[in-house]
């Protein structure tokens, strides 16, 4: 079959190149116009169900709420994680699918068992599935601040005005908002004048629920029209100003009492205010409101935040006309998408050019250049659309795929192309030369099984990427198949395009006698050298040996990460408090955090939120805050700078080593802070992995809540005192202050009082109930009914709740309950149907994870068995170890058995070729050659392997493979195809003829990813970068061996008899 398509494009050799030019403009239009991102997209098969359940404090909710949501999904089926977080007012579930199920499908079938149990939860709870979001989630991070307008008025015109506007945007699938007031029109009811009155709070509620909103009132039918009948209450007519709609509520009859009516300005003061906060924001330290736009699953990110820009400069006129000011670009993940494509778009640019220059300079032909040129276009254009025609769009990890595969796709060509080259050359040489045709067709097919062996072989050692799973597969598995494509395509470009154009460029071209001048210079060169070599061959080989022994020996000291830091120009700094916090505390600590940020040279803003947005997932208290720190897209030393003087500045550590530990943590800043410092992607990948963004998480089982804190706190301990963790905190922490309300049935009895009028007076009292709405410009306002402010914040004003019982006696809530202050719980976590505990930590750089988590296991083992002297854990307890550290064994280890079963295959496809176990073996010997080169590229960049390092060991095996069989497979040829005789003479020959093919084949490897190992510290080569080290320091080290010290090898160990190269 391969001759027939070689003979093929021989034979029509203006045809072949027609197709391919015309491949080439299609390709490039397509390409043209091809969506852009950082990543692929990694985010989990998931369904979030999010139930608000307003006055419902954690430990209730989990009871009433969450566990009756997890109960009801229970059993669907591809589910493969359930977990849950609980917090006041609020139920977050997270279902996790198996990644072969269909989302959709999985979200139907959650909506259907959640309708199922809507009858289970409390009255007015109704759970919702989130919107679908993109991997990366946040598209867009913009804050609007004001001197002329005041919080309720600034989110208003956030609510009213740029929020709709951002989410008509195509691809945003939602828009959290922090900080501001949402307005509501609050009857502020003084609870001793109500009582005078002889009304209730709920006589209160019902009266004000009659006396706003708007009533349908139907039409009247005249003789020759319809008209439409509108009622409305005073006050409800759109554009009313503040003022009359507070007298028109003012005037609401509420009641009667003594003979005359009971306004409600006689019990009560109406006043626009704000409604219960749950969060907050300011930018740059100044009060304001922050908007993270949420992309949806399979967005753009880069297509869709240009829209959002669009439609931002669309709506600020508006915006700064009504008094705010819009800070832009407080967090755009789109600027780093755009900076690490392009860079690693140059790379291969310049990589590009680097090959060309190479091809030249060896073959010294312009013509034999071009035609060995053109596969590098060509073959990219064709995996490009071929990865596009399975729905694989552009992204950093497979244009670093394509990268990768830059050297390798101008290979094929090279080798023939130069085959070709040479025996044209000795064509015309003959008395009587053949026709250009055939010679082109046998020069083809003479190189042409040796390299399709070397490239199924390629693309057989790259099969293990796509095994990988989680995110580690989602990551990697479009490099491998980018990768895989561009070989591929290669060869294809090699059997068709190549022999034509050197049909079309080299039949009538001047082909000089001798070889290229830096051919030829070498040449004579390298054969004494090896026959140098081959005196001293018992040394040279026992030298061999000792650099492959040092190099396994030093692969298993190395470190290892999964995903290493990624520079994406902007920071996110945790902030935890103690728990109990308020939003005021954490604004004023907030500000002190945002001041010493913004005086660290290089940081551009500072946008800080603090708790939870109302209609987000997320679910976080006041005393929690994160500070999003951008500092824009500069050099990656810069940004390390910047990064290590954020860590610094949050710590109190000037680099005086010499202070003790008591002086360290006296010089602390911010005390009683904890802080954590991430980017958003690495954050993202964290979650992704474990649920969380950490290194390290431990996760504790067990039935009793008060036992896995006291767990916790041991396994926080723990991990404090082992070197390399950092950030360490418990999620969960008791301590919440919460104001227990015990209603006792005896008094209540004692009063004719039912336990439901005392708690809805206390609910109505504290969280307050939104009785109707009054129509406002643009979306209406609602009423609620609360108690005086002045009432709400004193602790003591709780357990005076004047009651009126069914008597009409007075008395006050302390009478029929138990008032107290008790330390609670701000959040309930629950796993796999169980409740548990989590203690996160990162680690610094320098710190093994695999060690680490070793160490950690070993620990708590230890620890579980009481074998510490502390007890162990209480029974019942047990402890998991997970997150990004977990994975990257776990990767690692899938790797390792794909790997294994992929070196079977190429093993099997050696024989195949070579006929030869032996032979199959000697080829091998050149793999441990390629690892010195790239365990010493690996120690002199820091000693640090992530999973795209080792990704890189497997291409530089790969490649190494193929220059081995090059030259294994030419010793084969002259012996059993042009039956020379095996001797010192056929090893010297077969060398000389391969060596400029090997070197080139190495030379553009290399020079094409030379760029991105060069520029392996700046944005967007973060995973490629290490990957392009490794490849070039083994390719360094695998040519000069596979040129030195594997024709040495073969002269001794070779065999070759009479058997033709399989085609």
């Amino acid at each position: 079959m391969l001759a027939a398509i070689v003979r093929f494009s021989v034979r029509h050799a203006g045809l072949v190149l027609g197709l391919a030019v015309a491949l080439t403009g299609f390709g490039v239009l397509r390409m043209t116009g091809a969506s852009l991102d950082v990543f692929p997209e990694f985010a989990p098969a998931q369904v979030v169900i999010q139930t608000e359940a307003p006055g419902l404090h954690a430990a209730a909710v989990e009871v009433q709420v969450t566990r009756p949501v997890e109960q009801a999904i229970a059993g669907l089926a591809g589910m493969t994680s359930l977990r849950s977080q609980s917090i006041p007012g609020l139920s977050v579930v997270t279902a996790l699918f198996s990644e072969s199920s269909d989302l959709h499908q999985n979200r139907q079938g959650v909506a259907e068992r959640l309708a199922q149990a809507a009858s289970s939860l409390p009255q007015g709870v109704v759970p919702n599935i989130t919107p679908l979001t993109s991997s990366a989630s946040t598209v867009l991070g913009i804050g609007l601040t004001s001197t002329k307008l005041d919080p309720i008025a600034l989110r208003a015109l956030v609510e009213d005005s740029l929020r709709p506007h951002l989410m008509a945007v195509p691809g945003i699938a939602d828009v959290n908002v922090f900080g501001g007031a949402l307005r509501q029109w609050q009857v502020q009811v003084d609870a001793q004048r109500l009582a005078q009155t002889g009304l209730s709070l709920t006589d209160l509620a019902t009266a004000l629920r009659s006396a706003t909103g708007v009533r349908a009132a139907g039409f009247i039918e005249a003789d020759n029209q319809r008209i439409a009948l509108t009622m409305e209450p005073p006050g409800a007519e759109l554009g009313t100003p503040a003022a009359a709609v507070i007298d028109s509520l003012s005037l609401t009859v509420v009641g009667q009492h003594g003979g005359r009516a009971v306004l409600l300005r006689d019990v009560a003061v109406v006043a626009e205010g704000g409604a219960p906060a749950f969060n907050a924001a300011q930018i740059d330290g100044q009060p304001g409101v922050f908007l993270m736009v949420q992309g949806q699953l399979g967005a753009n990110t880069r297509d869709t935040t240009r829209a959002l820009d669009s439609a931002i400069a669309h709506i600020q006129p508006v915006l700064e006309r009504a008094g705010a000011k819009v800070h832009l670009d407080l967090f755009r993940p789109a600027s780093f998408i755009e900076t690490a494509v392009g860079n690693v778009r140059s790379d291969v640019l310049i990589g590009a050019t680097l090959v060309v220059a190479v091809l030249f300079l060896f073959l010294f032909n312009l013509r034999t250049a071009v035609v060995s040129a053109v596969a590098i276009p060509l073959s990219l254009i064709a995996a490009v659309l071929t990865l596009q025609s399975f729905g694989i769009g552009l992204n950093i990890m497979v244009i670093g795929g394509l990268a990768i595969a830059l050297g390798e796709v101008v290979d094929d060509a090279i080798i023939d192309c130069e085959n070709i080259f040479r025996r044209l050359r000795e064509n015309r040489a003959l008395a009587e030369p053949r026709a250009a045709a055939k010679v082109v067709f046998d020069a083809s097919m003479e190189v042409r099984s040796s390299v399709v062996y070397a490239t199924f072989i390629v693309a057989l050692v790259f099969t293990p990427l796509l095994t990988l799973s989680g995110v580690a597969g989602k990551l990697f598995a479009p490099l491998g198949l980018a990768y895989i494509a561009a070989i591929i395509a290669s060869l294809v470009v090699a059997l068709t395009v190549t022999p034509a154009m050197s049909l079309l460029l080299l039949r009538h071209a001047p082909l000089p006698a001798a070889d290229p001048p830096l051919v030829a210079w070498m040449k004579p060169r390298y054969r004494r050298l090896l026959l140098a070599i081959e005196r001293r061959s018992t040394a040279v080989l026992s030298a061999a040996a000792l650099c492959m022994a040092a190099g396994l020996g030093v692969l298993p000291l190395l470190g290892g990460e999964f995903i290493p830091p990624l520079k994406e120009g902007h920071y996110i700094v945790h902030v935890s408090a103690v728990p109990g916090t308020s939003l005021v505390e954490s604004l004023r600590f907030g500000k002190q955090v945002s001041d010493t940020l913004l005086a660290i040279p290089g940081v551009k803003s500072v946008a800080q939120w603090v708790g939870r947005s109302q209609n987000g997932a997320d679910t976080f208290g006041p005393h929690y805050s994160e500070m999003e720190v951008e500092i824009g897209q500069v050099a990656g030393a810069e940004q390390r700078r910047i990064l290590m003087d954020i860590r610094r500045a949050l710590s109190g550590d000037d680099g005086d080593e010499d202070r003790s530990d008591e002086e360290a943590a006296g010089s602390t800043p911010f005390p009683g802070m904890v802080f954590g410092v991430n980017t958003f992607l690495t954050e993202r990948i964290g979650e992704t992995v474990s649920g969380y963004p950490a290194d390290v998480v431990v996760t504790l089982y067990g039935p009793d809540l008060d036992a896995l804190d006291r767990d916790g706190k041991a396994v926080v301990a723990m991990l404090s005192q082992m070197a390399g963790a950092t950030d360490v905190q418990l999620l969960a922490p008791p301590g919440t202050p919460e104001l227990s309300v015990r209603l006792r049935p005896e008094q209540l009895a004692l009063h004719a009082m039912n336990a439901g009028e005392v708690m809805d007076a206390v609910q109505i009292a504290f969280d307050g109930l939104v009785v109707g709405q009054q129509a406002g410009a643009v979306m209406p306002t609602p009423v609620a009914l609360v108690l005086a402010p002045s009432a709400r914040q004193d602790v003591s004003q709780v357990e005076r709740l004047p009651l009126r019982t069914p008597s009409g006696r007075l008395i006050e809530l302390r009478d029929v309950a138990d008032v107290a202050l008790i330390e609670g719980r701000y959040k309930v976590l629950r796993e796999g149907g169980q409740r548990v505990q989590t203690v996160i930590a990162n680690l610094e750089r320098g710190h093994d994870p695999e060690a680490f988590v070793a160490q950690l296991r070993t620990r708590l083992a230890h620890h579980a068995k009481g074998s510490d002297k502390s007890g162990g854990f209480a029974p019942g307890n047990h402890a998991e170890v997970t997150g990004a550290a977990e994975a990257q064994a776990q990767a690692r280890s899938d790797l390792l058995i794909a790997s294994a079963l992929a070196t079977l295959g190429v093993g099997s496809l050696l024989l195949l070729a070579f006929g030869s176990l032996r032979h199959t073996l000697l080829t091998s010997i050149n793999l441990p050659f390629a690892l010195i080169g790239g365990v010493v590229a690996v120690l002199a960049t820091g000693g640090w392997l992530s999973l795209g390092s080792v990704v890189g060991f497997v291409t530089l095996f790969g490649i190494t493979l193929r220059n081995s069989i090059m030259l294994v497979s030419h010793y084969q040829h002259l012996v059993e195809g042009e039956g020379r005789a095996w001797n010192m003479e056929t090893a010297l020959l077969g060398a000389e003829e391969r060596l400029p093919s090997i070197l080139m084949t190495a030379l553009v490897t290399g020079l094409g990813l030379l760029p991105l190992a060069l520029g392996s510290a700046e944005p967007g080569r973060e995973i490629e970068g290490p990957m392009a080290i490794i490849i070039v320091g083994g390719l360094m080290s695998s040519t000069v061996l596979n040129l030195l010290v594997l024709p040495t090898v073969m002269r001794r160990y070779g065999r070759f008899g009479a058997r033709e190269l399989p085609s």
